[in-house]
């Protein structure tokens, strides 16, 4: 059985209103047990959570420590290509949207990571529009092949690819992919995906199934919040992760928190989620899972990561660009989204410092793979 199946057992709207149905006392229910099941995570995510906020924040900050101690990691998204067959509603690389389309050459990547290696990164993201014409597998090898050298940890964000697909790449250095469903309201996504492989929602959703299948290392799982009603959409991101944990036992699993951005011709978010619903999501997601590891890049501001890092987060992103070639070129393309949290890496570091932690660059080599 595929996590499509277990999706169809559920309906949304039920889901949904099991969750603004949950009390103060399931959430402290939830709050003192030793080990969470979905029930607790739909409590703990719940609007009746929002006063128990900081017994959530001190109890995420106290199991993010036993597991992680007081790291965290860093990385960097390398954008190779704005090049996308896709039409997106809420993303600046959608084919729609008359913009200069670019895809980066070797001479050009190499450049971009003789800047990122400079800052000191050794964990990089690579991320891309979808096209599989000119940024498909072979593209992709080409890449792997070119930046191994330089990196321990290679990620990507790239569209969904088959099992034999990743099962070529991972030999070539491929660790993590990350792969968002957006989100997991049926009709919604077929709103915001209107053409391109990417409207093709069972294909999607099965992919960290494909991933898992293919042993690589860890699946990223996220939502992008702002589509559909986050709490309903968490909900079905925790419902895959357990799927996941326990079918690919060995693989390492993550959860980001994008939250849709401005850009250029873009629509504005259909659900508002304010800062403390987001610290709440963060805590829930800890207390309900100790194992997973979560994710904050730069769409949050300045303030906000400053505050939120010591309650759960793992990895941090940091010198962002989303423009392919922004980090070596003077010539910028398009950007895919803005970037709130504008500070150097250098900047970032002393402030990870400064609240008692050490940055890690580097936790994986690839001996180990």
């Amino acid at each position: 059985m595929g996590f499509n199946e277990v999706f169809e057992q559920y309906s949304w709207d039920e889901v949904k209103q099991g969750i603004y149905a949950k009390t103060g006392a399931d959430v402290e229910q939830a709050l003192v047990k030793p080990v969470r099941d979905l029930e607790d995570f739909k409590a703990l995510i719940s609007p009746a959570a929002m006063p128990y906020l900081e017994q959530m924040a001190q109890l995420s900050q106290q199991l993010t420590q036993k597991r992680f101690g007081k790291t965290l990691q860093l990385y960097i998204p390398l954008y190779l290509s704005n090049e996308c067959q896709n039409i997106c509603t809420y993303c600046g690389f959608s084919l729609d949207n008359p913009i200069p389309r670019t895809t980066l050459t070797h001479e050009q990547i190499l450049k971009e990571v003789e800047v990122i290696k400079g800052y000191g990164y050794d964990h990089v993201l690579l991320v891309t529009g979808e096209a599989n014409k000119t940024v498909g597998v072979p593209y992709f090898k080409n890449v792997l092949q070119l930046i191994r050298p330089y990196f321990s940890h290679i990620s990507m964000e790239v569209q969904p690819l088959d099992q034999h697909d990743y099962e070529e790449l991972v030999p070539l250095g491929l660790n993590t992919v990350l792969v968002y469903q957006e989100t997991y309201h049926q009709e919604d996504y077929k709103k915001h995906h209107p053409k391109g492989k990417k409207s093709n929602f069972q294909y999607r959703i099965e992919t960290p199934d494909r991933l898992g299948q293919a042993g690589i290392h860890k699946i990223g799982l996220g939502v992008l919040i702002g589509l559909e009603d986050w709490r309903t959409d968490s909900f079905f991101t925790a419902l895959h992760l357990s799927y996941l944990e326990k079918k690919y036992w060995q693989t390492k699993y993550s959860i980001s928190f994008p939250r849709l951005r401005p850009f250029s011709g873009g629509l504005p978010p259909k659900v508002e989620m304010n800062d403390r619903e987001l610290v709440q999501l963060i805590c829930a997601y800890r207390i309900f899972n100790e194992e997973v590891e979560l994710s904050m890049s730069t769409r949050e501001s300045q303030t906000f990561r400053n505050n939120v890092v010591k309650l759960g987060i793992t990895s941090i992103s940091a010198g962002s660009k989303t423009d392919p070639g922004g980090y070596a070129s003077q010539e910028k393309a398009l950007e895919q989204f803005e970037i709130s949290d504008e500070r150097t890496p250098a900047e970032i570091i002393r402030m990870i410092r400064s609240q008692g932690y050490e940055a890690v660059w580097k936790d994986w080599d690839s001996v180990l793979s």
